[in-house]
């Protein structure tokens, strides 16, 4: 017997999803209007971190923005192809030290300038809700460390009987 496809109920992560996939569109957008085509919203934090702290390894740069190695390892790779970064051996053959080329220094200006004015489209934003997703979501964040995602999944999981058991 098998059972209802789970997929087949609204998920409930897709409207969180599709909103921010609209509002990175957005600021793509605004990259784009301004003639910086193959920009990413992705690359501001980096680009803007190294313009601050000169070349980094890939793992001093993902501590550095709390993201994951090999999350920015591949972000790395998509602005090298952009001509944003450059990529040379570092200390050691397992390092790369990543740092800003011409074209990547350029944009850094009006990277800050955006992201300035995100953060402060953001907090008008927040101020025209009856809750401000600032504060929701760092709500979430303590609940979550009240109890983790993993141990509130675990505690509704119902998993089925073993293949080719009898009920």
């Amino acid at each position: 017997m098998t059972s209802a496809d789970p997929t087949a109920i609204p998920d409930p992560w897709h409207s969180l999803h599709e909103l921010l996939a609209a509002m990175d569109a957005e600021i793509e957008q605004v990259y784009l209007e301004r003639g910086l085509d193959g920009v990413r919203t992705r690359f501001a934090y980096p680009l803007i971190r190294l313009a601050h702290t000169g070349p980094l390894t890939i793992r001093e740069l993902a501590k550095s923005l709390n993201r994951s190695h090999s999350a920015i390892s591949q972000t790395v790779a998509a602005m090298r192809k952009e001509g944003l970064v450059t990529s040379e051996p570092g200390a050691d053959a397992r390092t790369r030290r990543i740092d800003l080329t011409e074209r990547g220094r350029s944009l850094v200006p009006f990277l800050e300038a955006e992201w300035r004015a995100t953060h402060q489209t953001v907090a008008e934003l927040d101020g025209e809700l009856p809750y401000a997703m600032t504060a929701m979501v760092e709500e979430v964040r303590r609940a979550l460390e009240r109890r983790s995602m993993r141990q509130r999944i675990l505690h509704h999981l119902v998993e089925p009987p073993p293949m080719g058991s009898q009920g």
